[in-house]
């Protein structure tokens, strides 16, 4: 069983998954089941400040997302219709990515204050939130990457299959699952006094919970995230990326590279971002040593919002390496000013028709 280490014993895997916003780490709670004495009071006064200071970011990166993301929801809207799988997919990306980023103003407000001034209903809200978006959105990456091997591996036999009803099936499964995944979080997810001045703290904390029950539910939403929502997404889609590449270098046609060519920018951007926060996180070895709780304590408040960086560009990617949604967002650009008209090339496409030509480019 994994058990919990001192520097553990309040933040039982927080909602940011370990925010810093105590002051001190101490044992009032101490659920490591071995013997080891009295525990060394460390004052995190350093980390908190620097997670205090750069939580502006956060503000930052709600707002860049929400423009973003608002964006690519009204070129899929105005010009794409949601008869494609890839659209499906690529809209509750899109979602997911908002549903994430909407915890971000609640957690800047939590770091900066130190204190949680929205009562313990939204405490679980906002952090099922938060899991629910990251879980979903590595789930429709793997969805979309696993989309275009179909779409490019078995180019005959797959429209057959690519239909609406099974990218409708797809992502009710994905949310499903997704959701499941929070439970755990959600039931351990509460407010509680400080034990040392008169702040609020919301994170996961087994209350009246009996301790094993509370270490079983920790360890779930452990081994979930790494092998459901980490290790298994990533080798599926280092297996598609394999197949697709063969598939590519034997064809030697260009147009299908273009084809998952913004697919493959969007899930490398993902594990760029990702995999050093995953990182820092699964290699806590759950000392105990002051020094080594302060490193881990600064690498975790950069590699977290190198993070959540990527659902802040993301969509970026989306508007600037599709050529189709260049095209989009050059036709409501033109609209909205005319006289740019003569500055800005652009492809008249009909809405009418843009089904079947996505459909044959994809």
């Amino acid at each position: 069983m994994r058990s919990f280490s001192a520097g553990q014993v309040i933040s039982l895997l927080t909602f940011e998954e370990k925010m810093e916003n105590i002051t001190f780490y101490y044992n009032s709670y101490d659920y490591n089941d071995s013997d080891e004495g009295p525990v060394e009071i460390c004052n995190s006064e350093a980390v908190n400040y620097l997670g205090a200071q750069i939580s502006l970011i956060y503000y930052i990166m709600f707002l860049i997302s929400l423009v973003g993301n608002g964006l690519v929801l009204v070129i899929i809207h105005r010009f794409e219709r949601l008869t494609t799988v890839t659209n499906i997919l690529l809209l509750n990306l899109v979602m997911s990515s908002l549903i994430f980023m909407s915890s971000l103003p609640f957690h800047g407000v939590y770091m900066q204050l130190s204190n949680w001034i929205f009562g313990n209903v939204m405490c679980k809200i906002v952090g099922s939130v938060y899991y629910l978006g990251f879980y979903s959105s590595v789930l429709f990456l793997a969805l979309l990457t696993f989309d275009r091997h179909l779409a490019v591996v078995y180019s005959l036999g797959a429209p057959r299959m690519r239909n609406q009803r099974y990218g409708l099936l797809c992502c009710a499964v994905v949310w499903l699952v997704s959701s499941l995944a929070c439970i755990p979080s959600m039931i351990l997810l509460r407010t509680f006094p400080h034990a040392l001045d008169d702040t609020t703290l919301c994170q996961e904390y087994p209350g009246d919970l009996m301790v094993t029950y509370a270490i079983h539910l920790r360890n779930s939403a452990f081994y979930i995230q790494l092998f459901l929502f980490l290790l298994f997404p990533l080798i599926v889609i280092v297996y598609c990326y394999v197949r697709i590449a063969i598939t590519v270098i034997s064809s030697k046609l260009v147009t299908k590279f273009k084809t998952v060519r913004l697919i493959f920018v969007i899930v490398l951007l993902f594990f760029i971002c990702w995999i050093p926060y995953n990182v820092v996180l699964l290699t806590d070895n759950g000392s105990v040593d002051c020094e080594e709780i302060q490193r881990r304590g600064y690498a975790e408040q950069v590699t977290r919002k190198l993070a959540y960086l990527y659902f802040c560009i993301s969509p970026i990617f989306y508007t600037f390496v599709g050529k189709k949604f260049q095209n989009y967002f050059r036709q409501m650009v033109v609209k909205r000013f005319p006289g740019l008209k003569k500055y800005i090339s652009v492809d008249q496409v009909s809405r009418s028709n843009m089904s079947t030509k996505s459909t044959s480019n994809k």
